[in-house]
């Protein structure tokens, strides 16, 4: 209801621009955003679509708008399967509103999203798109702007969000599309209007980094160099990084016990990494989650990696 100051609408106004949409709005966190978002767009006698290893917002956003509209159906496919998403397009009512959430760059293995496929499905089959890519942003795509920049599909994209708690270093997230839509979402949205906006110092670091992405792409270039550079080498060395196309990189145990030894012997050696177990991930994927800094330099990369050479094969996972 209050707090609202002019570089907040300036910050909103410059990520539109960023993420090539008419309008943005500026909620107090990522988790925020998507609970807000997700559940306004619902309406009874929807359809909700969803990645089965979407962000756990995503899910709580599907679930509160459930709660709201007792009629919204909601779907889950195989984790970024096309083919079984379009089986799950087949077998609904054509004459229904249908909304498609996904991840872009998925949180825990860091693989990305089939967007082509996905929106000639959605055009295929009249369904609204809403892309989270607070993973994506800032990551790939040539110049940092994510997902859609990756695949070259601004335009096939209705509704985009981001966090930022990741690439922009604050606090704070944002939902972006046709002016309509937003403006929808900052009249009707609970977790917006009965809250109140981020704080000023929070809202000019997120400023300030958008500036240095469009001014300063060399880190953008960067991180993706060494995300692929490290995938390669721990691929080398004998580990599972399992699909990742990113910066997060996986380190695939596959075994609860040995995940938490191997994270506590990194942490004692001085390298700190996110244990991923259950229910975070599928019992048989339990992982190490890398993921990187355009700050990082070649020596830091070659002590991981030497790190993680001499612990893994103590432990017999390579």
């Amino acid at each position: 209801l209050n707090g609202t100051y002019e570089m907040h609408e300036e910050l909103e106004a410059r990520l539109a621009r960023f993420v090539n949409k008419e309008a943005a709005l500026v909620f107090g966190t990522g988790y925020q955003t998507n609970a807000g978002a997700i559940s306004t767009l619902l309406e009874n006698n929807s359809i909700i679509i969803t990645d089965k290893t979407n962000h756990s917002s995503i899910f709580d956003g599907v679930f509160l708008g459930a709660a709201l509209n007792p009629r919204v159906v909601i779907k889950r496919y195989r984790h970024n399967d096309m083919e079984d998403l379009e089986r799950v397009f087949q077998a609904l009512n054509p004459d229904l509103p249908k909304l498609i959430v996904t991840d872009g760059v998925f949180s825990m293995e860091g693989d990305v999203v089939k967007l082509p496929r996905m929106i000639e499905l959605c055009q295929q089959y009249g369904c609204g798109l809403y892309l989270d890519d607070a993973h994506g942003l800032g990551v790939v795509g040539k110049t940092g702007r994510g997902t859609m920049e990756h695949y070259d599909k601004f335009n096939q994209v209705d509704v985009v969000m981001s966090t930022f708690s990741k690439t922009f270093s604050s606090l704070g997230g944002f939902v972006a599309g046709k002016k309509e839509v937003i403006n929808y979402i900052k009249h009707f949205s609970r977790q917006l209007i009965f809250s109140a906006a981020i704080p000023p110092a929070n809202t000019a670091s997120v400023l300030k980094v958008l500036e240095i992405m469009e001014t300063e792409p060399q880190h953008v270039a960067r991180l993706q160099e060494i995300g692929t550079t490290m995938r390669r080498e721990f691929q080398a060395l004998g580990f599972d990084t399992g699909e990742s196309e990113t910066p997060i990189i996986p380190i695939l145990v596959r075994d609860f016990d040995k995940t938490f030894a191997f994270w506590s012997a990194l942490f004692e050696a001085g390298i700190y990494t996110n244990a991923v177990v259950p229910p975070g991930v599928p019992a048989d994927r339990s992982l190490l989650r890398t993921s990187y800094m355009a700050i990082h330099t070649d020596d830091d990369l070659q002590h991981v990696l030497s790190t993680f050479k001499k612990i893994g094969k103590g432990m017999g996972i390579i």
